[in-house]
């Protein structure tokens, strides 16, 4: 390409693509672009962009209006188009349906499910209260937010250095 063909390249593409709530980097592929929108992954990508009709590996800001149109629309409904296995949240406490959520409501749902356990004072709702691991991780020896516990080296070697320094000055 010469440096004029580059140039009106260049000028075709937008740089940011409007998704949902979303800001998507329009000099990304499509795939690598979705995976920036909460609740969409590689794997979830890749099934829109088939979905939509769109090259996945075609710069996202390249893509005309209604090829862009095609892809928020699949992110949309991805459930119904999807395998209900790929679904991020799948047997809703609610609705008992399958769903998948993207966008902000990622974040939110997320802290309305913590605030039912916290509600329902379950294992995991209590521990998020704590601020202790959730997940059945090891505590014994890491995530302590507190102060050192057992022996502190270097409060002892000073501690030594003074009593010898005391010593020294009495002779």
């Amino acid at each position: 390409m010469s440096s004029e063909e580059q140039e009106d390249v260049d000028e075709d593409i937008q740089y940011f693509v409007r998704i949902g709530q979303t800001d998507l980097d329009g000099t990304k592929s499509v795939e690598r672009a979705l995976a920036e929108l909460d609740g969409v992954g590689r794997r979830v990508a890749r099934v829109v962009a088939e979905e939509a009709g769109v090259d996945r590996t075609a710069t996202m800001g390249g893509l005309e209006d209604d090829a862009i149109e095609s892809v928020t629309e699949a992110v949309d409904s991805f459930t119904e188009h999807a395998p209900e296995w790929l679904a991020n949240r799948q047997n809703d406490f609610y609705s008992g349906e399958d769903q998948h959520i993207t966008g902000n409501d990622v974040g939110l749902t997320r802290d309305q499910d913590i605030n039912r356990m916290r509600m329902i004072r379950s294992y995991k709702g209590i521990r998020h209260e704590r601020g202790q691991k959730v997940r059945g991780q090891r505590t014994k020896s890491t995530g302590r937010t507190e102060g050192t516990i057992g022996v502190n080296v270097e409060a002892i070697k000073e501690e030594q250095a003074e009593e010898e320094a005391a010593e020294g000055g009495e002779e």
